[in-house]
């Protein structure tokens, strides 16, 4: 399935304006098939433990927690209802929505526009803040070191992500992770279609767990694209990792 959806591109992220995606409906048919994770993708063990067992268990979960970055989350809006998309946000605990579309507009689905969403989110309790730094709809360079993307909208983007300008945007984010229930927003559904899944693969790399929303119950932990190289937290996607 990847190799396959590799070849597709976003234009805001993928999709042609106005067009129903077939899977856009997957932020409500998913709701209730699965229980959110934890945020680091474990399951808890049954089972008694000694007292002492289960005080030092506690005692390093705490150091874990305290030392790792809170998870970020990620979301497309689609063409949801503007209420249906706060619930999903509320049920995730969501504080702050980082809008990580070049142009935050949406001629189909005004309620997402700038100038209307920040006042509905604000309605209900939820920041918002453009984060145009993370923005798509970048054009790829002629000697562009990301050749296993065929698709240029990605390779543009994987492109922009060598940048300092991309890092500073990147950690400006985490930074804002830190003090906030993050979640990523762009146009697109479905993550793997969208730039903001190589916006997680980059927090990845750098140790910042990332989980994908799909519905108001459900959560899925983001995977490294497979293509990916991974040197000093820095991602690349080079020929030699390209896909037939």
């Amino acid at each position: 399935m990847r190799s396959r959806l590799a070849l597709l591109g976003p234009r805001q992220c993928p999709g042609r304006p106005g067009e129903r995606d077939p899977l856009a409906g997957i932020l409500r048919t998913l709701d209730g098939q699965a229980h959110l994770t934890d945020g680091t993708g474990r399951r808890a063990i049954d089972g008694e433990q000694p007292s002492s067992l289960q005080a030092s268990n506690r005692r390093t979960a705490m150091t874990e927690n305290a030392e790792r970055d809170p998870t970020i989350l990620t979301i497309g809006h689609s063409t949801m209802p503007i209420e249906h998309f706060i619930d999903v946000l509320r049920a995730h605990d969501v504080t702050l929505l980082a809008d990580v579309r070049t142009v935050p507009r949406s001629r189909h689905n005004p309620q997402f526009n700038r100038d209307a969403l920040p006042k509905a989110l604000e309605g209900a309790g939820i920041g918002y803040e453009h984060m145009a730094g993370l923005g798509g709809l970048r054009h790829a360079r002629a000697d562009s070191p990301n050749q296993a993307w065929r698709n240029l909208s990605f390779r543009g983007f994987a492109d922009y992500m060598q940048t300092g300008e991309f890092a500073d945007s990147l950690q400006h984010l985490i930074d804002v992770s830190r003090r906030a229930r993050v979640a990523l927003m762009c146009a697109e559904a479905v993550p793997w279609r969208c730039h903001r899944s190589l916006i997680a693969d980059a927090l990845v790399a750098r140790g910042v767990p990332v989980e994908h929303i799909m519905g108001a119950t459900r959560r899925q932990a983001h995977a490294l694209t497979p293509w990916a190289h991974v040197e000093r937290a820095r991602v690349s996607y080079p020929a030699s990792g390209a896909r037939t």
